[in-house]
């Protein structure tokens, strides 16, 4: 009697087991069937990244390369990362070799078939920095007529002087983009297909210093999904629209945070080359790089930084900016060579920590307005 007893315990006790393992293994199952059901987008830089995520909710599966702290000129990604990056859906770079330490890899992506999406090729973009002497005035970027209306910011009433950029909410504005305007090109890839027209060596990279180019990331980036992955989820398209706006209001914002520092203070000392587009919108000079290179590999000569002293002395500069994604030794040196100069540092070209100042990009773009003005106001 007590054998048979223990036999039906056992088998309830097993079959119980069993029916558990089956329920959750169904659950497991589901999981993995509702990410697979998702298009995968994989992007290379941590600032795109959070803002891919913000625009699409939960439409699409986003896997981010570069995690916070990153210095995008020299990250090299793992084997495991290029697996992930030839397997995208779509493909999301910042283009004008900002990833440095990647491109091959995002050749071979594009050369495989990856649908690629490179932010900067649908921004109006400025020319990159090689040396000092290019930075004598940012109020005339040669081949960037639609700026010229962002010459004067000391009018920041209703972005008067941001028309040609900052108004994104008018379709007619996105004339710049004839190629982005008929999406069927998309369909056949034509823009991205061939690596060699994401070739922008002269082009600065660092578009996304600025917000309102953001936005219109964000916007073209929004009818590029509607195009190419039609049976998605499309909720994304009011989320990806609501987060264009946050994005301009932001614009609004960094134009209110920056509008107490006179024209006579708004110069710019940067570790590289990094602000060209902020200086751009907000009607700032750069008066000079301690690295005068779009990228952080490249290094400044002794001349270099003596002269860049001279500048400093002559123009009684109060703080030199550097990034928080790499070293400020240089910046550190040059400022008590100088003395009365503070290093501030700023999140350039990764976002922060979680839980940092820095850790999205509306939090990174924020405090660097706040940091930069209370720098040049001191």
């Amino acid at each position: 009697m007590f054998r048979k007893s223990m036999r039906k315990f056992l088998f309830t006790a097993t079959t119980l087991v069993a029916i558990i393992s089956l329920v959750f293994a169904g659950c497991s199952d589901d999981n993995g069937s509702d990410n697979a059901d998702k298009p995968l987008i994989v992007v290379t830089t941590n600032i795109l990244g959070d803002v891919v995520s913000n625009m699409v909710g939960d439409s699409f599966e986003v896997e981010v390369i570069m995690p916070p702290g990153s210095d995008p000129h020299d990250f090299q990604a793992s084997a495991q990362q290029v697996s992930k990056m030839m397997e995208a859906d779509l493909l999301v770079v910042n283009g004008a070799n900002f990833e440095e330490g990647m491109l091959d890899v995002i050749a071979s992506a594009e050369s495989d078939g990856v649908l690629t999406f490179e932010a900067i090729s649908v921004v109006s973009q400025l020319e990159g920095s090689d040396d000092h002497g290019d930075h004598g005035d940012h109020g005339d970027h040669e081949g960037h007529d639609d700026h010229d209306d962002h010459d004067d910011h000391d009018d920041h009433e209703g972005h008067d002087d941001h028309d040609e950029d900052k108004d994104h909410h008018d379709e007619e504005g996105h004339d710049d983009h004839d190629d982005h305007d008929d999406h069927e090109g998309h369909d056949d890839h034509d823009d991205h297909d061939d690596h060699e027209g994401h070739d922008h060596g002269g082009i600065d990279p660092h578009f996304f210093t600025d917000p309102g180019r953001m936005a219109t990331v964000v916007e073209e980036l929004n009818e590029f999904l509607v195009a190419n992955f039609p049976n998605a989820d499309q909720g994304f398209v009011s989320t990806a629209n609501s987060y264009a706006q946050d994005l301009m209001d932001l614009d609004a914002e960094v134009e209110e945070i920056l509008s107490g520092i006179p024209a006579s203070s708004r110069l710019l000392v940067t570790n590289h080359a990094v602000f060209g587009y902020f200086a751009d919108s907000y009607s700032f000079e750069i008066l000079g790089e301690i690295i005068p290179s779009s990228s952080t590999l490249a290094s400044a000569s002794a001349q270099q930084l003596s002269n860049l002293a001279e500048e400093l002395r002559s123009n009684n500069v109060t703080a030199i900016f550097a990034d928080a994604s790499a070293s400020d030794a240089l910046a550190q040196t040059l400022a008590a060579e100088v003395g009365g100069i503070e290093v501030i540092t700023l999140y350039t070209e990764s976002l922060g920590d979680p839980g940092s100042s820095g850790e999205s990009y509306i939090d990174m773009v924020r405090f660097n307005a706040e940091a930069i003005a209370s720098g040049l106001l001191q």
